[in-house]
This record gives structure tokens, sequence and C-alpha cells, in this order.
């Protein structure tokens, strides 16, 4: 066993030793610990033991006080407390307790009679009358607990729903509504589906011009009278009061754009352009009314929505011109029952600066010894043409050189690039697509940009790319990005004899390089709830395609390897390549969080490739990768270097990749967070490349997997998080089989740590 594994060892037993609470506890007090609770029911017809479950789980909740919380069997808070709050703590215990104590909770702080009402309004509420809960004890020394059992009979099931409002017009529109209820007979009494059932009938109202209802006018009363059927009748009836003009129905009357509104400028006379019975009130033109109309869904004479209302905001907004879209309506003096009411729409668009100019200066500093300084600059013009048109241009230049990496210093990369994208808010197309898109109206983008990369020494790499596409938002959650033009022209000059013969010992990495022409389509898919900070769970499910030289495959015939077709005197690439991407976190407390990843990707060469372009390969390692190996230095398969050299800079890619990530996020002082995490991963090759022994994919890929562990901190500011993970490797696939864990952590050896001991800086979380 080695040094590092005894500290790891005796560290652990002490801190065992040193979180026991029990000498701390006063005497005549006992610790709380806890309750349990048994849900049981001697009606085994009409309780399944998955109703029990259900109700079991929302009882849970009902269990007063909290315990103080343990980690491993551990209560670390609460022995902070006690250690903070001695006499003469030290410096060190007032920061532990401040940060993480707990103050106790004893048995003398817990009122079982109180819980066991609790315990019997929440069955109650559920259906279950006639319940008995009881509690009992169980006490030693310095602890306590406590176990609950609830007793419930069979539940109070639905016999008749009656709506009981006088004849308004509101009545029919209820009536129509209770149509889609899920309150059918039979169904248990529960209340929390009174309240959803009142939600779902204002919701509806208020998308058939009941603008001024609101669920709290909508009362449910029960009659559970019927003991020996176990059956209740529930009255749906108006609240007494409910104000007149909430019970009426409105439609929308004229509708007024602002395109160009400032809060800060007193408002003026304007010329008024009306199209299709909107007027447009405006000076000059900022925003040509023709198309800012596809935006607009309400309509003059239409019953008020609040759907439509709602889903127009959203299409303004996405324009990306207006930093504040308002919509407001005015409602007439008087209000009238039995016919509709006039609604005056009034849209304020408050518009972005048209110019913007931004600078960036950026330290780049990666986990394989990189570093070096980068410049950004962007310039955007907003409404370029008087229709939301975006406009941005983009310079940057940065330099890298290789610091302290063993065998391999003194590399350096020189990169240089420019861009231009033309985003126009509205689909160009040849027929009329926008009214099919009800959330968001898709973006049209073109794209056009240049890169020069200079591996100073080995060679040049430049790169051209042109695509034209379409991106919008579904809905809240889902993304969409389709472009079906994809072109990419990439060519190698400057190669020194070291490159060449890189190339030369290994021909698919030549074909990468030489294949120059990348002419395809790509679609990508976004499912994202990660940024909803109410959920408990939260998912992100990611999906992307892209496929290469299929259209020019079938125009010129079936290609090889060996004679590949060209276009344009150009090798052209062709492949199939997707990815899955899927992110589950779980909140387990304030700002604790616990996430997980899954990522897989898959290559298919053929015809002209033997091997994805270079530009298109995987690659495992780094800051949002298996964070305890090099950026790019894992893989592919079992594949090692024979030498820590220039050539493995370029060669450790690979077709397929498999990557799984979890990490522990947690707070430690404002802005500051903490994380531990575990991460594995690697790449691979569709076919078996001479040059990269062991790195085809074959059934032992588990056994391939490369595995590392770490800590991390996170300066979260806001919508900005730096973030810092040192992390070191569990398990290396190039080692021999049965040698790939390791055993030894000489964290006091230099050479050790400089191979082991790995630090990533970035920008963001992970995943």
């Amino acid at each position: 066993m080695g040094k590092g594994r005894h500290i790891l060892v005796l560290s652990l037993v002490f801190l065992l030793g040193a979180c026991g609470v029990k000498k701390f506890i006063p005497e005549g007090e006992q610790l709380y610990t806890g309750a349990e609770l048994t849900v049981n029911s001697e009606d085994k017809k009409n309780v399944s033991s998955k109703t029990l479950k259900i109700i079991d789980s929302r009882l849970e909740e009902m269990i007063r006080p909290e315990p103080n919380s343990t980690f491993l069997g551990m209560r670390v808070g609460l022995w902070a407390h006690y250690k903070g709050t001695k006499e003469k703590p030290g410096f060190i215990n007032k920061f532990m307790n401040k940060k993480f104590g707990e103050e106790p909770v004893y048995f003398s702080q817990v009122d079982q009679n109180k819980t066991e009402e609790l315990i019997l309004n929440r069955l109650e509420n559920n259906g279950f009358f006639y319940t008995t809960v009881n509690h009992e004890n169980e006490v030693d020394e310095k602890f306590a607990s406590v176990n609950y059992t609830a007793e419930v009979s069979r539940p109070y099931k639905l016999g008749k729903l009656q709506l009981e409002v006088d004849s308004l017009p509101i009545k029919e529109e209820i009536e129509d509504i209770l149509k889609e209820t899920e309150l059918k007979e039979g169904v248990r009494f529960e209340l929390d589906a009174f309240k959803k059932e009142r939600t779902r009938i204002d919701d509806e109202l208020k998308l058939r011009g009941f603008y001024n209802f609101n669920a709290d006018f909508l009362i449910f009363e029960a009659d559970t009278n019927n003991y020996e059927e176990r059956t209740f009748d529930l009255y749906l009836r108006l609240k007494n009061g409910t104000p007149k003009k909430s019970v009426v129905a409105y439609e929308v009357g004229a509708v007024n754009v602002y395109p160009n509104y400032s809060v800060e400028e007193k408002s003026q006379a304007q010329d008024t352009t009306e199209l299709n019975s909107i007027h447009y009130i405006q000076d000059d033109i900022q925003f040509r009314p023709e198309l800012l109309e596809k935006y607009i869904l309400i309509r003059e004479g239409q019953n008020y929505s609040s759907k439509l209302s709602r889903l127009t905001t959203n299409r303004l907004s996405s324009i990306g011109n207006y930093r504040y879209v308002n919509l407001r309506y005015d409602e007439p003096d008087t209000t009238f029952i039995g016919q509709t009411n006039p609604l005056d729409a009034s849209i304020y668009l408050s518009p972005l600066k048209k110019r913007t100019v931004r600078l960036e200066l950026q330290g780049l500093s990666k986990s394989n010894n990189f570093i070096g300084p980068s410049v950004l600059v962007s310039y955007r013009n907003r409404n370029l043409f008087k229709g939301g048109e975006t406009m941005n241009l983009s310079a940057n230049f940065g330099y890298e050189t290789q610091i302290a990496g063993g065998g391999r210093t003194g590399l350096s990369t020189y990169e240089f690039g420019l861009s231009a994208d033309l985003i126009f808010p509205r689909v160009i197309f040849p027929s009329n697509v926008d009214e099919k898109f009800s959330y968001s109206v898709p973006k049209t983008k073109i794209s056009l940009g240049g890169e020069s990369i200079n591996r100073i020494g080995l060679y040049r790499l430049n790169n051209v790319t042109t695509s034209y596409g379409y991106y919008w938002n579904a809905n809240r959650y889902v993304y969409h990005e389709f472009n079906p033009v994809s072109l990419s022209v990439v060519s190698l000059s400057d190669v020194s004899p070291d490159f060449e013969a890189i190339l030369d010992d290994n021909p698919f990495l030549r074909k990468s390089f030489e294949q120059q022409f990348i002419a395809g389509m790509n679609y990508t898919f976004h499912y994202n709830q990660l940024g909803d900070e109410f959920r408990t769970h939260k998912i992100f499910a990611g999906a992307s395609l892209d496929m290469a030289g299929n259209l020019l495959g079938l125009v010129d015939g079936e290609g090889s390897v060996e004679n590949p077709n060209k276009i344009f005197g150009l090798e052209y690439a062709q492949f199939v390549r997707g990815d899955l991407d899927f992110r589950y976190h779980i909140k387990l407390g304030e700002d604790k969080v616990l996430a997980t990843r899954l990522f897989g990707g898959l290559g298919i060469p053929y015809g002209n490739s033997i091997s994805l372009p270079y530009i298109k390969q995987y690659s495992s390692g780094g800051p949002n990768s298996v964070r305890a190996f090099r950026i790019r230095s894992l893989g592919p398969g079992t594949y090692q270097p024979d030498s820590v050299d220039n050539q493995s800079y370029f060669e450790q890619t690979g077709d397929i990749k498999i990557e799984g990530n979890i990490e522990y996020r947690f707070p430690l002082v404002p802005y500051l967070k903490g994380a531990v995490f575990v991460d594995a991963g690697n790449v691979w090759l569709m076919n078996d490349n001479e040059a990269l022994p062991g790195g085809e994919f074959s059934s032992s890929w588990l056994r391939e997997l490369g595995v590392g562990t770490g800590v991390g901190l996170r300066i979260d500011i806001e919508f900005f998080v730096i973030r810092f993970d040192f992390a070191t490797p569990l398990r290396k696939p190039w080692l021999p089989e049965g040698e790939r864990w390791q055993k030894n952590y000489n964290i006091f050896d230099r050479d050790w740590r400089r191979e082991n001991f790995i630090f990533n800086f970035a920008i963001g979380y992970p995943f």
C-alpha cells in the first residue's frame, strides 16, 4: 500500500472519530434522529399497495421537525456547531460553524401530537376520512426517534359533479370546459385535484375571452355525508361577490404597435401606418410593418386569448432587436353582460442599440500545458434592412505555446480567424411557412468564415466554411437547428519534414488532412430543463446528425479510398456522424446539486473516407471531458505514443466517443462553490490503423475506459462562472490488463505529481 493510501485511510479514521457528537449532547437531552412512518390498511380490496405508496410519499413531508443531516453516517454540520460554540473555539472551528454548522435538534423539541394532526389533515385532503394515527417513541440515553403508524380505511370517491352557476354567459362556457375534466365518477377525493381543476378552468376561460376571470372566483364544495357508500358529491359555484367584469367576455379592439418606443422620451404625435387592421405608430420607418406583422398573432375582432397574447410577446422578443416587449390591454369604462366587450391592445417595442462593438482579451491555459493570449473583436449591426436583420462580424487572433510539457515542450501556434453572419428573423424559403410555427418564428442564418492555424515548425491548416440554415425554439425547452447547406474547404500547407514523416507513418492521418472538401447537411436537437431553478429533477437531452458527401456520391457514383471521387479538383469526404448527449441534475438542497452526464458519438466513414476528417474527429481528455487526462491525450482505445513527442499532439482522436461524468456541487462561501467528481471515457477508431495499435473499437471497450476523479472550485457570479478543477487518473487504459487501476498515489513525489496531477481552468460548468 502506497504512502498516499496510508494517509487517506488515517484521515478517514480521524474524521470518523472526530465527527462523533455523543459527548457534546447536554445532560437531560436526547438528540432527535428522525421518524419512521408506516401506512397500513385492512381494506386491501379498496386500498391498493400502489395507493398506499403514493399516500406514504405525500405524508413524509408532514413529519416535523427535520433531524440533523448526516453524511456517511456522520453529523458533520452538528459537529461543526458544537466545536464552533465551545469556549475559545479558535478560528477554524468558528469558520466551520459559520459555513457548515447546524443547530442541534433535540427530542424535547418534537411535538408528536401536532405531527399526528398534520398527518390526519393530509389524509383527509386525500379522501381518507376516519383514519387513526398513533406514535411510539424509541429513547435511549442520548438518542431518540419516533415511529408513526397510520391505519386508513376505504377512501371517499366521487359520485357526481354538479355546476351551480346562475344563467350567465359564463355558465355555458364552464359546462363546455367541464366535458374534458378529469374529475370523473369514481375518482378519489383529492384536494390538490380540485385546485388543479380550478386552474384548468381559469386557463380555458382566458383562452375564450374572459380577460378578468381568476381561479379564486371558483369554489368546490363537497358533500361527504354518505358514510356507508363512502361517496361524495361535488358542487362547483362562483364565489359570492365575484366582480361583474370577470364573467363577461372580451374581444380585441384596436391593435396599436409602437416599433420605436422609449420610456425616456416624452410621447409626441407620430405618423401612423395601417396594415391589415394593425396600426404602426412611428415617425421614420424603424421596422417595416409588412415584416413586423408576421410576429403579431392578435387581430382586431378576435376573442381575447391569453395564449395568443403570450405567444405574440414571445415571438416579438425572439427577433433579438428589442430590449423590452410590453403588451398592454385597455379596458372600456363600462362593461355589458350578454355581449362581447372590446379591449384595445398596445404593443410597446423598445429597441436595443443599433450598433455595438466588443473587444475581448483572454488568457488561455490548457491541461496539456499550452498557455497564451487571444484577442476577439466583434461588431454587430441590428435591424440592418429594417426587418430585424442582424449582421455579426468578428475577428480573432491567438497565440499559444507549450511549457513544462516533459518531452514535447516548445510547440507554438498562431491562430487567426474572420467570420460573418447574417441573420434574418424569419424563414427565407420559396413558400411561406412562418404560420406553421406558433411559439417563435425560425431564423435564417447565412455564415461565412475563415480560419488559419499555424503550428510553428510543423504545418499550416487553412479552413474556409460557409453554411445556410434555420434555427428556432419549438417551446421554452425545445430547440432545433437545421443547416441544409454546410460547406468546408480545408488546405494543408507549409508542411515541415518532421510532420511529413508523421503523415508517412500514419496513412489514416494523411487521409484525414487530404480530404479537403466537406459538403453536407446537419441537424441539432436540444431539450433543456437545466435553466428551471424551481425543479428538483432536471434533464437535458441533445442529439445531432452530420452527413457529408451523400448527394455528391449519388451524382458521381461510388468512390473508394484508393480511387476517390473529386469535385472541382478536390477530394471530398463521405461520412455520417451522430451524437447523443443526456444530462440529469438532481437538486439535493440549497445550491447542492448532483449532476450526471452520458455522451455517445459515432462517425461512420464510407466511400472516399477511411476515417472522419481531422476537424470532425472526436477527442477525449481536458476541462470539459475526462478531466484527469490532458486535453486530447486519451485514446484511441489502449493506444499510447511510444514517446511523448510532437506526434501525439495530432493522433489521439477517433471516430467513436463514449463518456460519462458525475459531479456533486456544493456551496462554500458566497460566490464560491466546491465540487467532487468522477469522469470516465475514451475514443476509438472505426477501422484498424497500424500506426495506432489498440485504437480500433471492439467488444472490450468497457475495459478500455479511462477513469479519473478530482475536486474543483467555482467562482459563480450570477451568469458568469470561472472553474478550477484538480484531477488524477484512477484507471489508465493503455496499461496491461490487470494493471490499469492505479494502486499507488505518491503525492509527495514530484515526478508522480507531474504525470498524474492535472489542473484544468475553464469558463462555465462542464455539463
